[in-house]
């Protein structure tokens, strides 16, 4: 931690200071303090990775939809190629983050194995080409059009 985030050493040392001074009597809310910072810290960190990942992703949809373009069309992602299921893949993965810290927040490891039970059947489901029922509807509904 002090290599790392040397705010969290001070605020550390000053919560720790502060109980050597009021007593143990305030040492709940002393700790309580304490880890609201770290959670906001932490919060703040996850919302910036997960920014970084969804602007590099959107980075390299415009880069690949450039060279795409570039070469009259050919070789870019498609519906069903590997550059929207990995697209597809990343993106979860970036929300995954979030999603992670929502559930363990409120359900603790119920929470987190609820959504990354989630993630995985989304993700199982877009690999297996969607629910077979809902291709035929859309199929229906295109010739009808």
């Amino acid at each position: 931690m002090t290599a790392r985030d040397p705010d969290m050493k001070k605020d550390l040392d000053a919560t720790l200071q502060t109980r050597k001074e009021l007593g143990e009597e305030y040492e709940p809310e002393l700790i309580d303090s304490f880890l609201e910072k770290v959670e906001v810290r932490m919060e703040q960190k996850v919302d910036a990775a997960a920014d970084r990942q969804v602007r590099r992703h959107l980075a390299e949809q415009r880069m690949s939809a450039a060279r795409g373009a570039a070469s009259g069309g050919a070789g870019g992602p498609g519906p069903g190629t590997f550059g929207e299921r990995f697209g597809f893949a990343a993106v979860s993965l970036v929300l995954a983050v979030p999603l992670s810290a929502i559930g363990v927040v409120n359900a603790q490891l119920p929470g987190l194995l609820v959504t990354w039970a989630g993630i995985v059947g989304v993700n199982v489901a877009h690999a297996a080409g969607g629910l077979p029922w809902l291709r035929g509807a859309r199929t229906e509904g295109a010739e009808r059009d």
